[in-house]
């Protein structure tokens, strides 16, 4: 029995997992306010035993592959039977509870409250990236700076544990530098009008109904049709009752590893006012243990830190492969494709339809400039790109697959896209005009 026959198709589901997920966090963030010095240590290794617990409940993991089979089924079934291709990236547009996709269209929502006011727009265009977090004290003493300020401390309390590459715990938070979403807020503000965020949901959450409505009716003229409509039925219903659920677990990771973050951070300040360290952010290259053992010691290898400071400078000048297995053998390969134009750059069909465009290609989210109908072309997404989703109208990556995040949330929001693609930063230049094919897994680079 395959896990989609073991849960039912249920909203419910999804609600009581995201409540247990948030139970958690509550809880990890009210038990360890007291923690301090050995003492929190301690507690942290139980709240990591916790962590796995949460992660490997099965409920989640069913609810996660249910998603997934749910798309492979209708991909499969409808180019068999309808002769249609990646039906479900229509059927999915704006799918409920997906955590990564409302935090895209949440931050259309902050440019609302910052447009009316040109002042407020004229201050954020001169807020530097390596400015700290009191901007937004010099914001609200503007002109309708105080709603604003309100609108991106909230945005911040939903979605501020998450960054660039957040799955590494050291790198710093849109809650630790919020002037990183600034130029995105600048970019939603000059390219959509009000009320975007919601118009876009409903749109999206329109075309898959209308979608469902003609897939169905195609598959009764069908001989069998009645039995093939009501199977596909079901499925649409599977899919997008589950497929914004895959996003959650990640948030939930993020969320608890700030959580660990902030507690860190404090036992490693009180470590520099005992002149054990110099920085704070010192203790990021030492294990956990040796952390642990600084706190209880107040003591460190100096030493230690900065040839693991010089080792982290140096890999920065590595390539990683683009496969690695567990035993750290590199595989390389190339496409072998013989049903596309000369001089194509070839790659995964993760989002269907075609779209042309200007290239952008961006390496670095705060370095963000986009314009509407821009293509963004990047070596990878995670979850923090999300936001510029909102307004570009396609996506080439050098890394990804059918179900990462990025392959995910350009479905929900319509975007063609193609990922796996090969030194596209490289082939494809800023400005130039493509024409990326998300059906078929491939780009066209125009004249």
């Amino acid at each position: 029995m395959c896990i989609r026959d073991r849960i039912e198709t249920d909203p419910a589901v999804v609600t009581e997992l995201i409540e247990r997920s948030q139970a958690s966090i509550a809880a990890l963030e009210r038990d360890i306010r007291t923690k301090t010095g050995p003492a929190l240590f301690d507690f942290l290794l139980k709240a990591f035993e916790e962590h796995k617990r949460v992660l490997s409940d099965p409920l989640s993991m069913q609810a996660i592959m249910a998603g997934m089979e749910a798309t492979w089924w209708l991909n499969d079934k409808l180019q068999e039977w309808l002769g249609e291709k990646n039906a479900a990236d229509t059927l999915t547009l704006s799918a409920p509870d997906n955590v990564t996709s409302e935090m895209g269209l949440a931050l259309l929502d902050v440019a609302d409250v910052i447009r009316p006011h040109p002042e407020l727009v004229a201050f954020l265009r001169g807020v530097e990236y390596a400015e700290d977090y009191t901007f937004l004290d010099e914001l609200a003493k503007l002109a309708g700076g105080t709603e604003a300020r309100d609108a991106i401390e909230a945005y911040l309390e939903r979605y501020g544990m998450r960054c660039v590459g957040e799955i590494d715990i050291t790198r710093p938070r849109w809650r630790e530098r919020p002037t990183t979403l600034v130029p995105v807020i600048l970019d939603n503000v000059r390219n959509f009008e009000p009320g975007a965020a919601e118009r876009r949901f409903e749109e999206g959450r329109q075309k898959a109904r209308k979608k469902e409505q003609e897939v169905l009716s195609r598959l009764r003229a069908l001989p069998d049709g009645e039995q093939k409509a009501d199977e596909t039925k079901r499925m649409i219903d599977r899919v997008r009752t589950f497929i914004g659920y895959r996003e959650y677990p990640k948030y939930g990771i993020v969320s608890r590893y700030f959580v660990y973050k902030r507690a860190l951070l404090e036992e490693a300040e009180r470590l520099v006012r005992a002149n054990v360290l110099p920085e704070r952010e010192d203790v990021f290259y030492l294990t956990f243990q040796e952390f642990h053992d600084a706190v209880r010691s107040n003591q460190v290898d100096g030493r230690l830190i900065q040839q693991r400071k010089d080792a982290f400078r140096s890999y920065h000048a590595l390539t990683p492969p683009r496969v690695l297995t567990s035993d750290g053998e590199a595989l390389t390969g190339a496409y072998r494709r013989d049903d596309v134009p000369a001089g194509a750059l070839i790659g995964l069909p993760v989002s269907a339809g075609t779209v042309e465009g200007r290239a952008r290609v961006i390496l670095d989210m705060a370095e963000a400039d986009l314009e509407a109908g821009d293509i963004l072309v990047t070596a990878f997404t995670d979850p923090s790109w999300s936001p510029l989703f909102v307004g570009i109208a396609g996506l080439v990556t050098e890394v990804g697959g059918l179900m990462t995040h990025g392959a995910v949330i350009a479905r929900e929001y319509g975007l063609p896209a193609v990922v796996g693609v090969e030194q596209a930063t490289r082939l494809i230049r800023d400005g130039q005009r493509i024409r990326v094919h998300g059906t078929d897994g491939y780009i066209e680079i125009l004249p």
